[in-house]
């Protein structure tokens, strides 16, 4: 929503019109463009988290600008305000169920919150159908436990820019589904638990780095979009013409991914393997610095990454940044105008590009899961190109142990179309032949 701001706020300085708003043709340079957009994310930030108002305000006050300053005119301020007014009255009902009102509750709302009605069949201690999705119990070691509920299931419902309403289904998990009704587990479930382990077992150091890397979505996909930004020399439209484009793809790409999340219900690989073997020790990763082990049970076992708030299959991430660098390449090819293999060119993203926090360079013993044990030895991570980045990023969640394999390409098949379909009705927008 807040590069959907920057793309409205800028519309009327740059030629096109905005997704929520058309505010005509104005006069201005990047000044006035900064100016709309700083008040037009105000707009949308105080909508979306109003709790932090004051940080909201400071940020305009960083910049010399008066954040009570309310005017709806041609000035850029005016523009910004209008432009974030609309985009804000578009969304706050488009079925994300942002104000927690959706089931006509007036007080002590919860933003957010389930509005379907889904109920998970199993429970955080107890597995009833080792078929579906199950709730993982997590502790910080301090005698509290949570159950983690299915995040937003309603972002299934939510409105695309793209599509009027999901259509893409991934192909039946049947591996997943693999277990007779009297609970016997059939050679495919076993067979693709058993690939989670023996490659949770033999994970590189780099492996591991890679599935932390991607499990932050800021630092990979958006950090990604910054350095493309610095070293091909884009400017403000285009930065913001691409960020949002890339944004709006994830977020397309999503509401199916959710949709099909929801249909599936598909186990996590943590049950399976408990479910299989609840107290036979099998060889396995042991933990944070334990390396791999032959002594622990399935039900011990706990996979490299954290696992996510919501069923299995497909997988998200794979979707994410499959969408994200289909849609970053066709805009680099057909907007910006490079050859094809320039705009799939991804190896000018180093840590010479200067992006303050971005762990392309991770010093020896500095991993996140395995402080002062991983990696071995100073580690620089890169991709040649976008391909490469996003079959790196799919594959890392088997590395992380959070997804089977048949989940991975599910995602990407889904974030391939998708990004390709964002791409083409943004691009009408940009170059004018979209008839709005």
């Amino acid at each position: 929503m807040i590069t959907n701001a920057w793309f409205d706020a800028i519309a009327p300085y740059s030629g096109w019109t905005g997704i929520y708003s058309n505010l005509g043709n104005l006069p201005g340079g990047d000044s006035e463009r900064n100016i709309a957009l700083l008040y037009a994310s105000h707009e949308v930030l105080l909508s979306l988290m109003p709790q932090f108002a004051a940080d909201w305000d400071g940020i305009l006050v960083g910049f010399g600008l008066d954040p009570h300053d309310d005017v709806i005119d041609d000035s850029p301020a005016g523009v910004g305000n209008r432009a974030g007014a609309a985009l804000v009255a578009a969304r706050e009902h488009d079925g994300m169920n942002q104000l927690g009102d959706a089931n006509g509750s007036l007080y002590n709302r919860r933003p957010y919150a389930d509005s379907t009605g889904y109920t998970p069949v199993n429970k955080g201690e107890r597995l009833i159908n080792p078929r579906r999705w199950q709730p993982d119990t997590l502790t910080t070691g301090n005698g509290l436990f949570v159950t983690q509920q299915f995040v937003t299931p309603q972002w299934a419902e939510t409105q695309p820019y793209s599509y009027s309403e999901p259509t893409l289904t991934a192909p039946f998990p049947w591996k997943s589904y693999a277990v007779r009704p009297n609970g016997a587990a059939l050679p495919p479930y076993k067979a693709q638990a058993d690939e989670v382990l023996a490659v949770q077992a033999a994970l590189t150091d780099r492996q591991k780095l890679l599935a932390e890397f991607f499990d932050d979505k800021i630092h990979s996909l958006g950090f990604s979009t910054l350095a493309a930004t610095l070293a091909l020399g884009l400017d403000l439209e285009q930065f913001v013409q691409l960020d949002f484009l890339v944004n709006a793809a994830a977020f397309d790409t999503g509401i199916t991914v959710w949709d099909n999340k929801r249909r599936y219900d598909a186990v996590r690989p943590f049950s399976a393997i408990a479910y299989l073997y609840p107290e036979t020790t099998i060889t396995a990763w042991g933990g944070p610095g334990e390396g791999t082990v032959t002594d622990i049970t399935g039900a011990e076992w706990r996979p490299y990454l954290q696992t996510a708030n919501h069923p299995e299959y497909p997988s998200a991430s794979a979707s994410f940044c499959r969408a994200h660098a289909t849609a970053t390449r066709l805009y680099l090819e057909q907007i910006i105008g490079l050859a094809p293999d320039a705009a799939n060119n991804l190896s000018y993203w180093t840590p010479a590009i200067p992006i303050a926090g971005a762990p392309l360079s991770v010093p020896t013993g500095k991993s996140l899961i395995e402080p002062g044990v991983t990696p071995a030895a100073d580690t620089i991570l890169g991709w040649d190109t976008w391909d490469e980045f996003s079959e790196d990023c799919g594959i890392s969640r088997l590395w992380g142990g959070v997804h089977f394999f048949d989940s991975i390409p599910a995602g990407q098949d889904i974030g391939e179309q998708i990004g390709t379909e964002v791409f083409n009705w943004l691009k009408a927008r940009i170059v004018g032949t979209s008839g709005e």
